[in-house]
């Protein structure tokens, strides 16, 4: 029963997640534990709508804000998000790249980083979208290498549940602005636009289902595989990250490393620190995601751009069918190859990808909301009154969360 929402909370846990969860851990402790908590009802809100909207109009967000919304959103938003994507997608492939070289000193990292944007690119192209879709469910198996480093570490459990349910709130503008990176980095547009496009592709590959506009009685069975798989979904993503920031806390802090700047300089970290196992354990974690969270970026932004443009979509279409649909994987994927081939900064490509995010986020959540809750667009199946409530307050949190980020970042 588990597909778009696993997948999505998944990929949410990329290489680029890793390292800022990984340097609120180094700094900050168990601290910042709280933050996770705090949006996980945010995502599975804003997520499980993003995913009512796909399976209710049988069309993607961008799809629907083309026929509901002005041009210049609908072009401004497609832009700024492939933008963003292509950014990110070129971080994960370095820290793919850095690490890989990292267990084999022998190849360079830049062999690595084109090999791994062949391997996204390819499965997307020649796999069927079943075997697609399954191959990227196995591929969330590779995070529970952060739980298996939990058990080679000394974890004080008892410090991380304060942490957890006692919020510890500091007054330094580099508190904040980790808590804001945090925000950014579980809550990030690309989730919506996949999500929302993974419910519609099922929706084609299986010949009883349709749009619920179109068949009303799916409703109640859509509707609670959509909650489950979005609740075990995003509540996976955040156990990961909780993993990932206790290992940081128990062993980088706790030896006095406090900056670190890449997934792959916190996997090197470790080894001094937790031994050669746990090491190996982070670092082809962060392999497996990156596989996972890549074609999920490069993906959301060519659905994204297909539905603007008109354009036939979908990982279930043959290559043929949907040339320029396929192309725009590959231009995302092989943009953020070159990226680093050109020795762009990867700290600064994901500095750039958090202010685009931060710029999209909210007006993103914005039109989700005013989607979710209009007759014309979502028929008898408006969200409710607590789930508009819910929806409106996760939008208000990355408002503040955006403005927060953006102001330091002007400021400094």
């Amino acid at each position: 029963m588990l597909g778009p929402g696993l997948i999505t909370g998944a990929s949410d846990d990329d290489p680029s997640g890793i390292a800022t969860y990984t340097q609120a851990g180094a700094k900050f402790g168990f601290a910042l534990a709280w933050t996770l908590v705090l949006t996980y009802p945010l995502m599975v809100v804003i997520q499980a709508i993003s995913a009512r909207i796909g399976r209710t109009t049988g069309h993607g967000i961008a799809g629907n804000l083309r026929m509901h919304y002005p041009r210049w959103l609908l072009n401004t938003i497609v832009a700024l998000l492939f933008t963003a994507n292509t950014l990110n997608i070129g971080a994960d492939l370095a820290a793919m790249g850095a690490v890989s070289e990292l267990l084999l000193r022998h190849v360079p990292a830049w062999a690595f980083l084109i090999f791994f944007g062949g391997v996204c690119a390819a499965g997307q192209i020649f796999l069927k979208h079943t075997r697609y879709v399954a191959t990227l469910k196995w591929l969330t198996l590779s995070l529970f290498s952060y739980f298996a480093v939990l058990c080679v570490v000394q974890v004080p459990w008892a410090s991380v549940a304060r942490g957890l349910v006692l919020p510890q709130l500091g007054f330094e503008r580099d508190f904040w602005m980790m808590v804001v990176a945090v925000l950014g980095t579980t809550i990030s547009p690309y989730l919506f636009f996949w999500q929302a496009a993974q419910e519609v592709e099922d929706t084609k590959a299986e010949p009883a289902r349709e749009p619920l506009r179109k068949k009303p009685a799916q409703a109640p069975v859509a509707f609670a595989r959509i909650q489950l798989d979005t609740v075990i979904g995003m509540g996976f993503s955040n156990l990961v990250a909780l993993a990932i920031m206790v290992t940081a806390a128990v062993t980088l802090h706790a030896h006095g490393e406090n900056e670190i700047q890449s997934a792959a300089e916190a996997a090197e970290a470790l080894r001094p620190l937790a031994g050669n196992f746990a090491f190996g354990l982070f670092a082809l974690g962060i392999i497996g995601t990156g596989l996972l969270s890549v074609p999920v970026l490069a993906g959301s932004a060519a659905y994204a751009l297909g539905e603007a443009r008109r354009w036939p979509v979908g990982l279930a279409r043959r290559p043929l069918h949907a040339k320029a649909f396929y192309g725009a994987i590959v231009a995302a994927t092989f943009l953020g190859a070159a990226a680093n081939i050109a020795s762009l900064d990867p700290v600064t490509a994901l500095v750039w990808a958090a202010i685009i995010n931060a710029i999209v986020a909210v007006p993103v959540m914005a039109i989700l909301m005013s989607m979710a809750t209009r007759a014309k667009i979502m028929g008898p199946f408006r969200i409710s009154r607590l789930w508009s409530v819910l929806g409106w307050l996760a939008t208000g949190v990355m408002a503040a969360a955006a403005l927060a980020m953006l102001g330091s970042l002007l400021g400094a």
